[in-house]
């Protein structure tokens, strides 16, 4: 992992769906880095985006505004994110958390699925 280079501003945007998988990975990302952000909710639709093209320059999601810097898509928000900022200590304990919490899901939707079928 790269350390910081630079302060992140104080204010980051992500627009992102709750059902884009991508958009819940950067999600997990800024949480483990212990950042604030404001979530800005697009529609499903591009043709309906105007707000993030005016934003962002872009339709695609996940987009991180931070300051006057645009990243789009998760490979490049997550890369300056790592870039940007120094991972705190507690950013593991963050991802084991969330693979329990994932793990646990995905075993009640197992359960639910087989309950459903028999």
């Amino acid at each position: 992992m790269q350390m910081a280079t630079t302060t992140m501003p104080s204010t980051l945007e992500l627009w992102q769906t709750e059902w884009c998988p991508a958009s819940h990975r950067v999600r997990q990302r800024l949480t483990e880095l212990a950042l604030p952000f404001v979530v800005r909710q697009v529609p499903v639709e591009r043709e309906n985006r105007a707000a993030l093209v005016r934003a962002t320059g872009q339709d695609s999601i996940p987009a991180l505004l931070a300051g006057g810097e645009v990243a789009v898509g998760e490979d490049a928000i997550v890369n300056y994110l790592n870039t940007h900022v120094a991972e705190p200590s507690d950013a593991e304990q963050h991802r084991v958390k969330a693979a329990k919490a994932k793990r646990k899901e995905l075993e009640q939707a197992c359960h639910e699925l087989t309950t459903a079928t028999h």
